[in-house]
């Protein structure tokens, strides 16, 4: 006969599965639980207020200073010691016509540095010998051997590799406009409608000479990395950020970033507003050639960039990922150590793959701008690596990380001692269960 403490458990087990039962069929729950704690978002577990402290008044007042020049709307911070998440917070309005404001799980476009995102997933999969660096991309021998990438008008384009895309050495460059922000004219070759897909942007460039020999020259290409993207679906039959999702960021118990969306009115739920400085031009919308507006919202078409710059994120995500590919002690990598060689250490003849610089002291950095978006990632040499994203854009364009630089080198020297405490093993109370039944 079973005891009467059997009963009782039992009895208990039910009350909590009935409870849970009707917060999930009755009411929302105000966080997305994500099944068990370990895979419950950065971003919902984290707030303003866990970095509301006396040591980090110096770095309040900094950004705040900071904001007022420059005229910034929002900012999110993010700070790790060690392998630690030591400090986040948002600053200014995620969207300044409803004065909300900014918290670390607000989203923002991290343009470029998305780079970095792609050429972790192009790793990932060489490591896992699904592709090599050398492979070719296309003709009928390559990657896209698709009959619309076999026939290119410069046949040097036939000799493009997987190496080449990754080092910025493809054998493209800026000199007549950046592929990937003229819609218009590239439609108007190719006679399609506004905006060309990425497919059709790539072929365009094949219709038309290559500007360098591959492998020869280097010129920062967004092109190459959008290609980049195709050459990940191509391989695992999956879409560019379903594969990056489910092999990268969902070990890494990362959930919330996404690709981008270019009108305010696609923005994805927790998506800051993106603001441009006062008095800036309206252009084209990539949708049509007559209607104007602005260049955050339908001037560039966000989406088409894929690898190269759709990434949205929040700091205390971005800057977990990129832990996870820095091969320091403080977390597991997601890639080997060879792998991290190649994309970091400049005498191994391939970087920076991915970062913008790598310099062999250990300090790496990797910026992002569009307009309305300004953001950038650091590792340092001393254990620090941080995150900053803005989501307004000064007229300094691309140069203005080198504004986020000098203000973060303020903030660390206005800290005199970090808390021992990793804000991404915060875990938040569950609502769900009764007080005192967490252990049933």
């Amino acid at each position: 006969m079973l005891k009467p403490a059997f009963w009782k458990r039992v009895t208990v087990v039910l009350f909590v599965f009935c409870i849970v039962t009707v917060g999930y069929t009755d009411t929302k729950p105000t966080y997305d639980k994500r099944s068990v704690d370990d895979k419950h978002p950065v971003p919902y577990r984290i707030r303003n207020e866990l970095s509301d402290s006396e040591e980090f008044i110096p770095i309040d007042r900094i950004f705040t200073q900071f904001m007022k020049r420059w005229d910034l709307a929002g900012a999110s911070v993010a700070i790790a010691k060690e392998g630690r998440l030591v400090f986040a917070k948002g600053y200014g309005y995620a969207d300044s016509n409803d004065t909300i404001r900014v918290q670390p799980f607000n989203l923002f476009r991290i343009a470029s540095v998305s780079k970095l995102i792609t050429a972790t997933a192009i790793m990932n999969l060489e490591e896992e010998e699904q592709l090599h660096l050398d492979d070719r991309i296309f003709g009928e021998e390559g990657i896209l051997n698709d009959s619309i990438y076999c026939y290119p008008a410069d046949p040097r384009a036939l000799n493009i590799t997987v190496r080449h895309l990754l080092m910025h050495s493809g054998g493209w460059t800026r000199r007549w406009g950046d592929h990937m922000f003229i819609p218009h004219t590239i439609a108007k070759f190719m006679d399609v409608p506004v905006p060309p897909d990425t497919e059709t942007i790539v072929r365009f460039a094949l219709a038309k000479k290559l500007h360098f020999t591959p492998g020869t020259y280097r010129s920062y290409s967004n092109l190459g990395y959008s290609i980049l993207g195709l050459v990940i679906e191509k391989v695992t039959g999956q879409s560019y950020m379903e594969y990056v999702l489910k092999n990268i960021m969902e070990p890494l118990g990362i959930y919330d970033m996404q690709l981008g969306r270019n009108l305010a009115e696609d923005k994805a739920p927790l998506e800051v507003r993106y603001y441009e400085p006062d008095g800036s031009e309206l252009v084209k919308s990539v949708y049509n050639g007559e209607e104007l507006v602005p260049r955050s919202y339908g001037g560039n078409d966000i989406e088409a960039l894929g690898g190269a710059g759709s990434w949205i994120a929040s700091a205390p995500d971005l800057l977990k990922f990129v832990l996870a590919i820095d091969g320091d002690p403080g977390r597991t990598d997601i890639l080997d150590k060879e792998r991290i060689e190649i994309m970091t250490n400049p005498s191994t003849g391939y970087a920076p793959v991915g970062w913008k610089a790598t310099i062999s002291n250990g300090t790496w950095w990797r910026t992002g701008s569009f307009a309305g978006t300004s953001a950038m990632v650091k590792h340092q040499n001393d254990g620090f690596t941080w995150v900053v994203l803005l989501n307004s854009s000064t007229w300094k364009a691309s140069k203005f990380p080198g504004e986020i630089d000098r203000t973060m080198r303020k903030v660390f020297g206005s800290v005199k001692e970090w808390p021992d405490q990793d804000l991404f093993m915060y875990r938040i109370p569950d609502p769900l269960v009764p007080q005192g039944l967490e252990g049933i």
